[in-house]
Parts: C-alpha cells; structure tokens; sequence
C-alpha cells in the first residue's frame, strides 16, 4: 500500500510525459504563480469583453513562444505559439504562408515583453517546420504546424511545456480560458492575456456569426457582444482554459483566424489541439503514420456536431540514463493517472476485504 500511495502522490504533482526530457515530461504548469487568484484580476462577467486585456507578468503563461523572422528593416514577431515538447512547438500553418528562408526565423521563449526580454528569455533557431499537408489558406482548413528548434529546449520557471488534451477531456465543460499574443504591434512589445469563454460552434457558425465559414475541427472563444478577439500577431496564440479540478491548464486550441477585431458576433476563430492530437503524435514519431489519415471533413450545416478523432493510445515508457536524439516525448495529463490508481486502490482494497 505504501508504494500505492506513493506513485498516488507522484500522480498528484502534476500531468507527466511518456518518457524524461529536459522538462520532466511535465505540462500545463506555472511555476512563478503560487497564487491564482493575485496573480490574474477578477474580470468582469458580462457578455462583453471590453477592458479585460491587461498584460502580464513573467512567468505566467510559460508555454507562450514568439515566432520573429528578420527582414530588412529589422526582426518583427510574427505569429505565437506553444512549446509542447523539449524539441517541438505547435503553432498555426498560417504562420508560414510565406516561410521563404528558414534561417531567418527564430523562436523566442520565456519572455513576456518581447522590447525587453530579459534574462529569462531563449532564442532558438529552426531546424524544420511541419505544416499540415492538406492545410488550405482560403478556407483556413488544418490550420497547424509544428516547429522543430535547436537546440532542444531546457525548462525552467519560465519556459514549461503545454498540454495537449485527448479525446477523454470534455473542452467544452472547461470555464475558465484565456488567450494570449503579442500582435504585430511595433509600439509594445509587451504580452496581453485576457480572459474569454468558450462559445458553441454551432452557435459560431449560425447565419448571424460567420455563417458556416467554421470547421467541425475549430473552436470559437470571445464574447457575443465582442470586445476581445484574436488580432493579427495573435495567430498561432495559446486558448488555455483551466482543468475543472486539478491546478493546471490545458492547451485547447491556436488562434487562427477572424473578421475584424472584437466585433460582436465575431469571436476569435481557434484550431483544436484536441482534434489534431493524432496528427501531432504522428509529427513527433510517437505513433505509426501507417494508420488511416484523419477522414475527409464532412460538410458542415447548423445541425452538424464537432467530430473529434478516436483516442490514441500512449504508451508509458520508462528509460534508463538520458534519453537518445530519438526519443520524442508528448506531454499528457495527469487524470489518465489518477484514474488508473484510484481503480488499483479500490481493487487493491477489496482484495483486502476479502482475506479478512
């Protein structure tokens, strides 16, 4: 029972990955922000989101990555991402519509105020850029990406790895989501969160919204009546919404794409991690790509539901000394854990029962 009770308190610590990494295959953790409730403000609960966007302080949202290119009159931000792994950040195919050179771009993490970095801040160059091969710029259809950096990334306080949910999570019971992105603003350089809510895709996608113009693979946060939105430079941004009873957060989707800024009726449209976990595991060699590709996506009407892809199975594995340039790891949540445990406890206790 000791030993029950100890991998139970291992379970408890935070999510884990299938194997060690430079950040200890954990996920959806904030380190620097001990407390909450002082570290975000109370946000106003109207169905309006005006006057929520503040900036924030390092350390809050450690996963958050800018992605600069250097042209000729200087180094612009271009789009944000989210480091998922040691190796691997996910961001939105949109980013790189116009790549051109890869050795002009560079990623930077662990900084909230991008004129003035700090010492927290890493600069990582590119070794590869995954984008999804049936990614369309006019429809915005599997708008994803990944991108490989080098070297591989060392966690810290400030940098921490995101979570990408499966297929077990129930996104849309999740309540309490923020967004976050630099813009392309050349007069601050400083990261704005602000708090959003999950709004219905069918609701999203109704004549009054956008119309049918989102995908069953999308997800829409903002407010009816507008005033936060995703802005150009936003693309790519974290929507993390807090898990429903444990202390961290969930990467649910990239901010891909919208009409205007914070117009009613007119949320931010987000790309779901949640859809796309095959895909990604596929990316980082966690999976065969021999299995059937993602389906065709159906068309989509007013009474069409979000389709989201069958759960892949990830394998724990344990592996002795430091792992080899192969070894990829996906972060994955800690309630898969504690499931499991809680069953072994009960059964455990029940065979006890039994001898007495």
């Amino acid at each position: 029972m000791a030993l029950l009770w100890l991998l139970l308190l291992l379970a408890l610590a935070g999510p884990v990955g299938g194997t060690w990494d430079s950040c200890r295959g954990t996920c959806g953790l904030r380190p620097m922000v001990l407390n909450e409730s002082s570290a975000i403000p109370e946000y106003t609960s109207s169905d309006s989101g005006n006057s929520t966007t503040l900036d924030v302080n390092p350390g809050t949202w450690t996963g958050i990555a800018s992605i600069q290119v250097t042209l000729e009159n200087g180094t612009w931000h271009m789009c944000s991402g989210t480091l998922i792994n040691h190796r691997w950040v996910l961001t939105t195919a949109r980013c790189f519509t116009t790549a051109g050179d890869i050795q002009k771009w560079k990623v930077v993490l662990g900084a909230t105020d991008l004129s003035q970095p700090g010492r927290e801040a890493q600069v990582f160059s590119i070794k590869r850029i995954v984008k999804h091969r049936h990614y369309d710029h006019d429809s915005e259809r599997n708008n994803i990406a990944l991108v490989e950096l080098q070297p591989p990334v060392e966690c810290n306080n400030y940098i921490q790895l995101g979570c990408v949910p499966d297929s077990s999570l129930e996104v849309s019971e999740l309540k309490t989501c923020y967004m976050a992105g630099w813009r392309a603003s050349p007069e601050s350089g400083e990261c704005p969160e602000a708090k959003v809510r999950l709004i219905d895709v069918q609701l999203c996608n109704s004549s009054r919204w956008y119309g049918g113009a989102v995908h069953p693979q999308d997800l829409c946060a903002g407010y009816p009546r507008g005033g936060i939105d995703t802005c150009q430079g936003d693309i790519g941004g974290p929507l993390i919404c807090k898990d429903h009873v444990g202390d961290y957060f969930w990467l649910v989707g990239l901010a891909s794409w919208g009409k205007g800024c914070t117009g009613e009726k007119r949320p931010g449209v987000f790309t779901s991690t949640q859809h796309f976990r095959g895909w990604i595991q596929v990316q980082l060699g966690l999976v065969s790509s021999n299995p059937a590709p993602t389906p065709t996506e159906p068309a989509l009407t007013p009474h069409t539901t979000p389709m989201l892809p069958p759960s892949t199975a990830l394998t724990l594995t344990v592996i002795e000394g430091p792992p080899s340039d192969s070894s990829i790891t996906i972060s994955f949540p800690k309630h898969i854990l504690l499931r499991f445990f809680q069953a072994l406890k009960d059964f455990l206790e029940f065979l006890r029962n039994k001898m007495r």
